[in-house]
Parts: structure tokens; C-alpha cells; sequence
């Protein structure tokens, strides 16, 4: 689907929770695979396996409240543009989005739509990796640096990662040079009190979880977070949340799609912590 399909889609239904896939992974580094990811989520997301009801007590299939709407496809030929189109459209429509990519280099151009309709952003980032650099194997535009464009912009207010256990020296610059609240691993002690002012979005890349809950990503690192503890960090976020993304599954590493069920059910519940409050 193009932009303008999107808009069609919003001119006529009222879902107020609207999830898009983002099959892009042309910024994917060490292994492809990523952009396969929306396509097989969706199917997760209404397994006969699960139920339509979230932990907040929503039933997604109740009229109105939520849909899979569409994927926009991996097409280098501005592809960074569409995605900054309708990260801005679905906004500004008054709808809460959730992105399922797709590499995580789609948050960047996300956060230039969403950031021009809601400011003083908080992003909650899950991740094993900061994804600071200011360049990956000379690209900028690598999903292993979206946050530096983040916050060398200006586009959110405040950047807090979890889960976080590969730190580089350059990123440790990073973190310093531009106030990131980053929370490693070996830190863990539990779900925080951790308070938002403001709207949150929330950002949450599957290998941020540990491989034995998530084996399907491209890059593993063991010691990672819980399905349990990603799941109460999206209560937390809850009451402020205004839309988020779930990226870099890749299909070709799963076992059993237990990756693709963990990633369907992360999305179900992101939006079921939307509609409680909204």
C-alpha cells in the first residue's frame, strides 16, 4: 500500500487502534530477513491458538477498536518519506498507531512524522542494543543508529532503554553526549517506578528480549528481558501511551514461530494498554 491508500482506509472506518507493517529491511545489518516480519506477525495476531482479549481487560474485537490496516512494502525509492507520511497521517488522524517492522531504522523517519503532531515525546526503547552510533558500517542510516537521529534532532524530549546489554565505547559517548537514560541488564532489579510526563511511545525491538522468548531475530544476545517483564513494562506506559512499534522479527531465525506469537501478543497488548485509557 501507498500513503494515499492509507488515507483512504481513514476516511472511511473509525478503528481507533490502527497497526501498519513496515516490510523494509534494506538498513539491516549481518543478516536480512526483517522485512518478511509484518506479513507473518498480522497472521499472529488473530491465532486461532490466542484470544481477541488483552490483560487490560479490551476486546479487540470489539467494533471500532482496532485493525491490522495495511504494509507498506520494501521500496528504497523513498521509502523513508513514506514512512515519515504516515507516521504524521495516522496521527494526525487521531489514531494510535502501532508500527510492525521491519528493521528498527523505521523509527527514525516515524518519530519525524509523529514528533511534528505530538510534542515533548518520551520514547520507552526495549532493546539489547542503545542502536546510538553515529554511523554503522558507514551508513547512517543503519538500524544500529536510529536513536542518534532521534536525539541529535530534537525529536522526542527524553530517550529511557531497557534491556540494554551490548554497549559499545562510541555508544557510551552517546549516551553521555545526548542524557539517555539507559538501564543495562546487569542493573535489572525488577520492573521500575518509573514516571512519565507527557506522551510515550514505545519502541520495542524483539531481540530485546532474551533468545529463549524471542528466538527469532537476527542478532541474539542471551541475558536479555522476560515476555513477563516487556509485557509490565507496556502497562506501566500505559495510561500515556500514544502508539509504538515492534521490530526487527525475523522469520527466517524462528523456531516454531514462537517469535512470531511472542510479537503478535506484544501488539495485542500494546493496544489493549492504549484503549483502556483512550
Amino acid at each position: 500500500m501507498k500513503p494515499e491508500h492509507f488515507q483512504s482506509y481513514f476516511d472511511q472506518n473509525p478503528t481507533k487502534v490502527v497497526v501498519i507493517g513496515i516490510g523494509v529491511d534494506s538498513n539491516s545489518s549481518y543478516l536480512k530477513g526483517a522485512a518478511k516480519a509484518p506479513a507473518v506477525v498480522g497472521e499472529n495476531i488473530y491465532h486461532d491458538a490466542a484470544n481477541s482479549w488483552t490483560e487490560s481487560g479490551i476486546n479487540l474485537r470489539d467494533k471500532d477498536n482496532f485493525c491490522f490496516v495495511g504494509l507498506l512494502r520494501n521500496d528504497p525509492k523513498n521509502i523513508n518519506q513514506y514512512i515519515e507520511n504516515i507516521g504524521e497521517m495516522t496521527v494526525r488522524e487521531k489514531r494510535y498507531p502501532i508500527f510492525v517492522g521491519g528493521d528498527h531504522s523505521i523509527t527514525y523517519p516515524l518519530m519525524k512524522g509523529i514528533s511534528k503532531v505530538h510534542k515533548d515525546l518520551t520514547i520507552l526503547h526495549i532493546d539489547a542494543h542503545p542502536d546510538l552510533y553515529n554511523a554503522y558500517e558507514g551508513n547512517p542510516l543503519s538500524h544500529a543508529c536510529p536513536f542518534a537521529r532521534i536525539m541529535e534532532e530534537k525529536l522526542v524530549k527524553r530517550l529511557v532503554q531497557y534491556g540494554i546489554r551490548t554497549i559499545t565505547g562510541d555508544q557510551r559517548e552517546q549516551i553521555k553526549r545526548f542524557g539517555v537514560e539507559t538501564h543495562e541488564m546487569k542493573d535489572w532489579r525488577g520492573i521500575p517506578d518509573l514516571k512519565f510526563d507527557g506522551p510515550v511511545y514505545m519502541s520495542i525491538d524483539m531481540d530485546g528480549l532474551d533468545p529463549s522468548c524471542a528466538p527469532g531475530v537476527s542478532h541474539r544476545e542471551p541475558g536479555g528481558l522476560t515476555t513477563r517483564e516487556v509485557l509490565s513494562l507496556i502497562h506501566l506506559a500505559g495510561p500515556n501511551l500514544i502508539g509504538g512499534d515492534v521490530v526487527e522479527y525475523n522469520p527466517d531465525c524462528d523456531i516454531d514461530h514462537m517469535t512470531a506469537m511472542t510479537a503478535g501478543r506484544l501488539v495485542r497488548e500494546m493496544a489493549g494498554a492504549i484503549l483502556k485509557y483512550n
